[in-house]
């Protein structure tokens, strides 16, 4: 789907992607302004993140206004959300295409498609 497999290899490129799937030929783009869509898929997956950090963090560590031990977490938080963030927008449009397009296995490799 995307022409490089490393999302943090050229995070200039981390977005480009072929036209159209070297498998099956489907198109990627369907209309103009298709992937604005995967904010909210990034966004819900930001925050499904964010809540399973702060019940790990909460069991392990334990979590307390008197000891700022939530500000460490917002803090730890934030710093891996930047982190995976070119990953959680890769990984968004592909959830997003799935909601639109139905991958069939029978069409695979059919010249007239490509």
């Amino acid at each position: 789907m995307f022409k490089t497999k490393n999302a943090y290899t050229n995070l200039r490129k981390t977005f480009d992607m072929h036209e159209r799937c070297p498998v099956c030929g489907q198109k990627y783009e369907l209309e103009t302004g298709f992937w604005f869509g995967t904010g909210y898929v990034s966004y819900a997956l930001g925050v499904a993140f964010s809540v399973a950090t702060l019940i790990a963090y909460w069991v392990f560590f334990g979590l307390s206004w008197a000891d700022n031990s939530i500000f460490i977490w917002l803090g730890v938080n934030g710093v891996l959300l930047i982190a995976l963030q070119p990953w959680l927008m890769r990984i968004s449009r592909v959830i997003y295409l799935y909601f639109f397009v139905y991958y069939d296995e029978s069409t695979a490799d059919l010249p007239e498609q490509k």
